[in-house]
């Protein structure tokens, strides 16, 4: 039942981080993607701590801790969130939601070298069945196909981010992850101001040029697709493990996708449904819910 609670989890998170796509496009038109972050990433942080301190989870870390802290800081929140905010001002969301699909495999063959965990054969499956429902699904059919600055950016920040989900495997083994998450937000959104006050002057001024309706967009994508989407999916990389966890990165573009056709007006044909049904069969196959059930079956 462990396991499956998990799973439900990081459906909600992914549904989270694919909704965030079309968020930020949209937030990024108004406001300049470094300055934009940095003080969404500080938003999230704020929120956070105080719900550790009410889960008793705050503590010191130790001095070997703060090594993970100061990488997972770097990688998961400066280095993704800034290109992946840089990537988003200059590209489609659509085309963004297809590059971030690429998760998975780069969990998968990253886990193999660095953490020396191999997927079984049937994880292979789901990752192969996954990323054909992200090409069927995202890139048959889509009007910018032409590689560009924005499309590398937003690669980077996929890929950085894997390499962030081996420095919290890693670091869960003393400190709980969403205490992680926590130090990771705030020391990565006083990095991100100090950029976006160097890259973009001034910038901060137009916030105050902003709509409510902004401020709403603002807000969900600070606290919920953020603070609470790290919190959760860190520790589901502490409990699943990060290739297991990783596969059920390949619902993010296909959410992404469905909810920038809503927002954005993006038009959605029948290839990218076929897509929805070897992604979920992806999903199913690659995250072992499959292997469970068959296990659980066998046992009765």
């Amino acid at each position: 039942m462990k396991h499956w609670k998990i799973y439900v989890m990081l459906v909600f998170v992914m549904f989270a981080w694919g909704a965030n796509v079309p968020l930020l496009k949209f937030m990024v038109e108004e406001v300049p993607p470094v300055t934009l972050t940095a003080f969404r990433i500080l938003t999230a942080g704020l929120v956070v701590v105080p719900i550790l301190w009410k889960m008793k989870l705050l503590r010191k870390p130790t001095s070997s801790e703060w090594k993970y802290i100061l990488l997972g800081a770097f990688t998961n929140v400066v280095a993704h969130h800034y290109f992946l905010n840089m990537g988003l001002s200059i590209t489609s969301a659509t085309h963004g939601g297809l590059i971030l699909g690429t998760g998975p495999m780069l969990t998968a063959i990253s886990a193999a070298i660095i953490l020396k965990y191999f997927p079984s054969k049937l994880q292979w499956l789901g990752l192969v069945f996954g990323l054909a429902g992200i090409a069927v699904s995202i890139l048959v059919g889509s009007e910018t196909m032409g590689a560009n600055l924005g499309d590398f950016y937003v690669f980077l920040a996929i890929f950085v981010q894997v390499l962030s989900f081996m420095v919290v495997s890693k670091a869960s083994k003393t400190l709980d992850p969403r205490l992680l998450t926590a130090y990771m937000l705030l020391i990565g959104a006083v990095i991100l101001l100090i950029i976006s006050l160097i890259q973009e002057p001034g910038a901060i001024k137009l916030f105050a040029e902003t709509t409510p309706s902004f401020w709403w967009i603002f807000f969900a994508s600070a606290i919920v697709c953020t603070a609470i989407g790290h919190l959760i999916y860190n520790y589901a990389v502490g409990q699943a493990g990060a290739t297991k966890a990783a596969i059920f990165m390949n619902l993010n573009p296909m959410f992404a996708l469905i909810l920038s056709a809503l927002f954005l007006g993006e038009v959605l044909h029948l290839n990218h449904f076929f897509g929805l049904v070897l992604i979920v069969a992806g999903v199913m196959l690659g995250s072992g819910a499959v292997e469970d059930l068959w296990k659980k079956r066998k046992q009765t």
